[in-house]
């Protein structure tokens, strides 16, 4: 970007090529969100948005693009389980465009900012949403300034934290994609074997209605706090109901993933939601993720007659010894999931658990208890290593921080024998009995049908 009056012309907003251990395409929104973000606030710039990762480019695919579009602006999507391109990515980037700016954003630089300095790019976001960030990023590009909210810049070789923390946007300026900008078939590859416990349910396709972001109960195994705070800011229940409205319109959706930290937080918000919806005919099924916490038998009762098929908690542990290091929120018991349990049943929602395997303070047969809790109630379970945050040091080695991408143990950071290590990849990585069958209470659409993969 030669002067200060310029705006970038071209922007490349990317995933890179990688192989995911795990998807879900809520958290791949981000992507198409920042990308609807810039081209409203570069009216006059050509904005691309590619999940590299997702719809399988290759190497010269990357290198076709960059090489003929010259970018003026990068932006590059990190993830926990996303580091293993990342560096190829940079290196493609700079030697095909020697002139562009690259600016990285994501959940990784939100809890290991420092970590991306190592890189060749010229600015990291670590807190506030992403599109501020990234816009932040461009703006300090352009006007060669040393000071950008939320962003780290490089200047003359070295490093610029931020003097305070990236700004927070008023939900109703959050973009909402349209169906035909995200990859909705190939989401539904990735989502056909449930046996991977990924988020989506198999065999339907998934609008995913990002609803709210922040989160007040503070796990520490969470980056939702550290980026976007403690303060929740949703969408309305209008244009929550519009967007779903307008999207089942325009393409062949079969149900609904409200994407939000703790979906059920705003018990007035759910009230309404759910009644606009009954109003309706509850015409949308839907799931949420949300804690045991914040539910309760009548707002499981009005859930259910909405439409409401799937219900994700952060169980975590049933083992005594676990719990403490909780929040206290989520410090549950047995008799919890009883009772949690038989609501769901009542209305015929799903129960999906997730589960930590290696929380400080369990014990793998804890883990293993607490998912053969789950199963004896007719839920699903859903285990996922825990990650030690605080380990993670911003020199680990590229495969070093690639071991944060919570499906493997962290070298050195637990006490497990070698028989409770393979006991707990079994859990991972094993057979998964409690397999979905809630697609069968998903009506399948005409056009589903015809283009479902056998």
């Amino acid at each position: 970007m030669a002067t200060t009056s310029d705006q970038p012309e071209k922007i490349l907003v990317i995933w890179p090529p990688q192989v995911l251990s795990y998807f879900n395409a809520g958290h791949h929104l981000a992507l198409y969100q920042v990308a609807g973000h810039l081209r409203a606030t570069y009216p006059g710039a050509h904005v691309t948005a590619i999940d590299a990762s997702v719809e399988r480019l290759t190497w010269k695919d990357i290198g076709n693009k960059l090489f003929r579009e010259q970018y003026d602006v990068i932006a590059v999507m990190n993830e926990f389980d996303g580091i293993d391109g990342f560096r190829r990515f940079v290196a493609y980037a700079k030697a095909l465009i020697p002139t562009t700016s690259i600016v990285t954003f994501g959940r990784l630089s939100g809890v290991n900012p420092h970590y991306f300095e190592r890189f060749d790019i010229d600015a990291i976001v670590e807190n506030g949403d992403f599109e501020a960030g990234v816009t932040a990023a461009i703006t300090a590009f352009a006007d060669r300034t040393t000071e950008a909210a939320g962003v780290h810049l490089r200047r003359n070789g070295a490093w610029v934290a931020p003097a305070r923390r990236g700004d927070l946007l008023p939900a109703e300026d959050w973009y909402l994609p349209t169906p035909s900008e995200i990859p909705h078939a190939l989401y539904d590859v990735l989502y056909l074997d449930d046996a991977n416990k990924f988020c989506g349910i198999p065999r339907r396709r998934e609008l995913v209605v990002p609803a709210a972001r922040g989160c007040p109960i503070g796990c520490s195994y969470c980056e939702v706090p550290l980026i976007f705070t403690k303060q929740e800011r949703r969408l309305t229940v209008e244009r929550t109901i519009r967007y779903i409205e307008e999207s089942f319109d325009a393409a062949p959706f079969e149900y609904v993933a409200f994407y939000a930290p703790t979906f059920t937080l705003d018990k007035k918000w759910m009230d309404e939601l759910c009644r606009e919806l009954i109003s309706r005919g509850s015409p949308y099924p839907w799931k949420c993720a949300t804690t045991i916490h914040h539910l309760s038998e009548d707002l499981i009762r009005k859930m259910g007659a909405a439409g409401c098929i799937r219900i994700s908690v952060g169980l975590e542990t049933l083992d005594p010894e676990g719990s403490s290091s909780l929040p206290r929120a989520k410090q549950k018991s047995t008799m919890d999931l009883d009772r949690l349990s038989a609501w769901c049943a009542e209305s015929g929602i799903e129960l999906n658990c997730f589960v930590i395997v290696g929380l400080p303070g369990t014990t793998i047969e804890g883990v293993e208890a607490t998912i053969e809790a789950v199963r004896e109630r007719g839920g699903r379970a859903r285990p996922t290593v825990y990650a030690p945050w605080e380990d993670a040091r911003s020199d680990l080695l590229d495969h070093e921080m690639a071991a944060f991408n919570r499906q493997l143990f962290v070298p050195d950071t637990h006490t497990l024998t070698d028989d409770e290590l393979a006991r707990a990849y079994d859990i991972i990585f094993g057979r998964q009995p409690d397999v979905t069958q809630v697609f069968e209470n998903i009506p399948a659409h005409p056009v589903g049908l015809a283009r479902r993969p056998a």
